[in-house]
């Protein structure tokens, strides 16, 4: 059976309010149709559905804008509507932008990991609906990272302290859910009331990684190009909070991490002999484009997968920091990110992994620490919440 995504499934029978009301829409370029590769709102339009707003997440709805960084207000060329940003003064829509609005829908694909912004987009928009009365069609696109509950990787987030725009709420790293499925969770447990309407994929179970689904993978942002660099993201994309490069403006972004004064072959070693499972680690040279060291040779280690269903991308993104931490004690530093969402950047380590003992651990250096690792990827209970809002098999 072919994957097809919620728009395509939505396409097959227009449900009448959506060609009567007013119809906003949160999307971007990365929402195409499964078999075209049509943008989503433009097949939405030529159907009939009267779109007469659009909302744009982080990246903008050209999806080219640089991590972090403010997107403005603007028109859409390929549909002439209004687009109003949710990326720069606000990450909610107001009660005023939302007035004009009858019903919203939301169109973006996820990459499975908590510190992808266009999921808390998603929560911020639903309590926004809710707040304003308006229902919300999520209209479902698969985890291309797999849905299986046994590859999920925390930490769980401790939202009493690091609740923000990179993770508001407490759930895992790698959690191993479709974006419909993170909206009927969160409807639940937060009681958000918001008149949610899930349309769901067709063909997709829980063990299909993208590769599986047979459709391209559009770039979901400027430094997410691949398949192969989802799979690593959640747990390469720790390095942000350090003072390495995640090998931005390169063609393996986030496969490559490294800085001028790393010892790649130093590093490729230890990280070797730690037998992680579904990687193979190499010495790599790059010379990164954005943010850290833009426009400088960098040492360090690029990182191919061998085995995607065995690969545990959290785990090895804490082994790496802290092998980093023990060969290059005197050079390596924890930094701030600064952001639209986070101005100053401060604490981004410890955002992204939403535990305030990773970093005191990881530069003491324990014994135990491969115990340590082991206790932070760890999300037992996990299985058990999201069980009654599984949408597939």
């Amino acid at each position: 059976m072919k994957v097809t995504f919620g728009v395509d499934e939505l396409l097959k029978n227009v449900p009448a309010e959506l060609r009567r009301a007013r119809v906003g829409m949160v999307t971007s370029n990365v929402a195409t149709i499964a078999a075209s590769g049509e943008l989503s709102r433009v097949a939405l339009r030529k159907a009939a559905v009267n779109l007469t707003k659009l909302f744009g997440p982080e990246h903008g709805l050209s999806a080219t804008a640089a991590d972090g960084d403010p997107v403005a207000d603007s028109r859409d060329n390929p549909t002439g509507l209004p687009v109003v940003s949710l990326y720069g003064d606000s990450v909610r829509p107001s009660r005023e932008q939302l007035a004009d609005i009858d019903v919203m829908l939301y169109d973006i694909p996820d990459v499975g990991a908590r510190f992808y912004t266009y999921i808390w987009t998603l929560s911020h928009v639903m309590e926004a609906c809710a707040e304003s009365s308006k229902p919300l069609y999520v209209l479902d696109r698969p985890n291309p990272i797999g849905g299986e509950l046994d590859a999920v990787e925390g930490p769980m987030l401790d939202e009493t302290n690091f609740s923000s725009f990179v993770g508001r709420w407490n759930i895992p790293i790698r959690y191993a859910l479709t974006i419909g499925e993170l909206a009927a969770l969160w409807n639940a447990e937060r009681k958000i009331g918001c008149g949610l309407r899930i349309v769901r994929c067709a063909g997709w179970t829980r063990s299909m990684h993208w590769p599986a689904t047979k459709l391209k993978f559009i770039p979901t942002s400027p430094n997410l190009p691949s398949y192969e660099t989802a799979l690593f993201y959640p747990g390469t994309c720790l390095i942000e909070g350090t003072k390495l490069s995640e090998g931005r403006g390169t063609d393996a972004p986030f496969r490559l991490i490294g800085a001028p004064w790393v010892d790649g072959e130093a590093l490729a070693d230890l990280l070797t002999q730690r037998n992680l499972p579904g990687v193979r680690i190499t010495p790599a040279q790059f010379v990164p484009e954005g943010r850290k060291y833009a426009g400088e040779c960098c040492n360090g280690v690029g990182f191919d997968v061998t085995n995607a269903k065995a690969l545990r991308p959290v785990r090895l993104g804490i082994a790496l920091v802290a092998d980093l931490i023990r060969l290059h004690k005197n050079d390596f530093e924890w930094l701030p990110y600064p952001t639209a969402a986070n101005r100053k950047g401060l604490q981004h380590f410890d955002r992204l992994v939403g535990q305030s003992d990773m970093r005191p651990t990881l530069d003491a250096q324990p014994p135990d620490l491969d115990a340590h690792i082991a206790k932070w990827t760890a999300a037992p209970d996990w299985p058990a919440r999201v069980r009654p809002h599984l949408l597939y098999e």
